[in-house]
């Protein structure tokens, strides 16, 4: 979880980044009005101790008119969600604002500025805890609930953004989160291929780099249970290796998956086997038994007619005989003058 943790931390270093995922998945008609040129990380002298120690947050803010709208991205990777993100959320942003307060950072008639708290989360259980803080609170007598805190934050759930629902067009983050849900390693490898090809602009080789860390120490290890070191001091190079680790990670999923199909074939096989041979079984069961029956029935004729003595002495021979020939004696008894005529 620490790499994780790490290699986001490293990716929404960058301003392109958080850019992306404002206009990718904040769908709010304020986002349009902002200046995201304008994006720059806020300062640590801006910052207190008490939020420096909040290492996988990062704040940013942009311009929009004459002010800031500041933007606290939390990043959550934890195996469990936390119930009661919304009061860590509200704590951080009451420590922002005495911050920005100390600092003088406020917005001119001294008001504060806007703050969008969001959550970016890659766990693997999907976010079930509120939203918003008013849904801890329990239920207050009449006239109490205007004194409680309102706050909601936005969250970003990855696991919820299914990859054909996420734009194929030019956008960093959401392809972060494709490559995050990617299925297949032809898959995988052609959003590789699009985001590479994206970050060789002039003036990306900080992100370049920063996607190849991420890459290296997060995504492949996931994928392929193997960690191995890129040269990121030489970006061309990095993406060959890349793609071959890829293209390893696929040659043995793909031997997997046959090995995996050759035993569920040969259980298959065996189990229609079984269920044909249970089949044929009955079958010839069922004839075995009517041919029985039918010997049977032609030895007591011959007893009733001939006599037990004629019975016995062709006990064997009926009784080996094949059901056409049972079926032929058995016409034959009803005119033969004597026991042999019904073997003619």
């Amino acid at each position: 979880m620490a790499e994780h943790d790490h290699g986001y931390k490293l990716l929404f270093s960058h301003a392109e980044m958080v850019a992306d995922l404002l206009k990718g998945f904040v769908r709010e008609p304020w986002v349009e009005q902002l200046d995201l040129g304008s994006l720059e990380r806020v300062s640590s002298s801006y910052v207190s101790d008490d939020l420096r120690e909040r290492e996988d947050d990062i704040v940013w803010r942009a311009r929009w008119g004459d002010g800031w709208i500041y933007v606290y991205l939390l990043l959550e990777f934890q195996a469990t969600v936390d119930r009661f993100m919304a009061v860590r959320l509200l704590t951080y942003v009451g420590l922002l604002y005495q911050d920005l307060i100390r600092a003088g950072e406020t917005a001119e008639g001294n008001l504060l500025p806007p703050v969008l708290p969001l959550v970016l989360y890659n766990g693997e259980p999907r976010w079930t805890a509120p939203t918003e803080i008013a849904d801890l609170v329990a239920p207050t007598p009449g006239g109490l609930e205007s004194y409680q805190p309102s706050f909601r934050y936005l969250l970003l759930d990855e696991g919820r953004y299914p990859v054909s629902s996420l734009p194929e067009s030019r956008n960093l983050a959401a392809a972060v989160f494709r490559l995050e849900n990617s299925r297949t390693a032809d898959d995988l490898l052609a959003v590789m291929q699009r985001v590479l090809e994206w970050l060789h602009a002039p003036g990306r080789q900080n992100l370049h780099r920063a996607f190849l860390v991420w890459m290296e120490r997060v995504l492949l290890p996931e994928r392929t249970g193997r960690r191995e070191a890129l040269p990121t001091d030489n970006l061309r190079e990095a993406e060959t290796m890349l793609a071959e680790r890829v293209k390893e990670w696929k040659r043995q999923y793909q031997e997997e998956g046959r090995e995996e199909g050759r035993r569920i074939g040969l259980q298959e096989g065996l189990q229609e086997g079984r269920q044909e041979g249970r089949q044929e079984g009955r079958q010839e069961g069922r004839q075995e038994g009517r041919q029985e029956g039918e010997a049977a029935l032609l030895l007591r004729l011959i007893e009733r007619r001939f006599g037990a003595e004629a019975a016995e002495a062709h006990r064997d021979r009926i009784r080996q005989a094949d059901p056409d020939t049972l079926l032929a004696w058995s016409d034959r008894i009803l005119t033969a003058a004597s026991v042999e005529e019904v073997f003619v």
